[in-house]
């Protein structure tokens, strides 16, 4: 019997830090002798990141948007996701669908039944089930410390340029979307220092025994 595929979802509103932990988990990963795809949506293919440009910059209304992220995402996960776990890689990628209930959700407000009917379209496997992330890491962070951290950092695109209400909305959303299903996440405490953001990180792996403890010991963000 071969190895058997991972696929770890990173989600949290901009400025929670999750792309740093991302690196230092694949690096873990690979340290265990484990192939690892690093990918993210929108995006990870070359159409899904022409959506990306699309959704990230042009203005358009919430239901254009939504189909946008989930055109992006079918194609995702037919060219990249599901062929890496065929092959039994780790696949760590930087959101899915649950930050699609939190933004047009619970951030713009959109309606989450169509929200959820688009969902069952685009993530339905052959044998009837839908993909779903073996586990998502949550990082939870107040959107008021989120927004300290994004001033000035880039140029932001039109969701990292809404107000901190809008932000709240979309933690909102995630709550929401941890509720009702708690076993498929793991929230972290975002607002620590990154020593202690890791340490939440790797022991939610270790704990599964997905990772060594040495292993995660010898590993971080740098």
């Amino acid at each position: 019997m071969g190895t058997i595929g991972l696929f770890i979802s990173f989600e949290g509103i901009d400025g929670a830090g999750k792309s740093t932990h991302i690196t230092a988990l694949a690096d873990a990963f690979k340290a265990q002798g484990r192939v690892v795809t690093l990918t993210r949506e929108p995006g990870g293919t070359p159409l899904a990141e022409k959506l990306r440009t699309l959704v990230l910059n042009d203005p358009m209304d919430p239901l254009t948007e939504a189909l946008l992220i989930f055109a992006a995402r079918r194609d995702h996960l037919q060219q990249v996701i599901e062929p890496a776990l065929a092959r039994g890689e780790v696949v760590l990628c930087d959101r899915f669908t649950d930050a699609t209930f939190a933004y047009q959700g619970g951030g713009r407000g959109f309606d989450l039944k169509v929200l959820a009917t688009l969902e069952q379209w685009a993530q339905a496997l052959p044998q009837g089930t839908l993909r779903q992330p073996d586990l998502t890491v949550w990082f939870d962070l107040p959107p008021e410390v989120a927004a300290e951290r994004l001033a000035g950092a880039r140029v932001p695109d039109k969701f990292e340029a809404q107000p901190v209400e809008f932000f709240r909305r979309v933690a909102d959303g995630y709550e929401k979307r941890a509720a009702e299903a708690p076993q498929r996440f793991a929230r972290i405490n975002a607002a620590q220092d990154r020593h202690k953001v890791w340490q939440q990180v790797i022991s939610a792996f270790v704990r599964r025994g997905w990772l060594a403890i040495m292993v995660a010991a010898n590993g971080g963000p740098k």
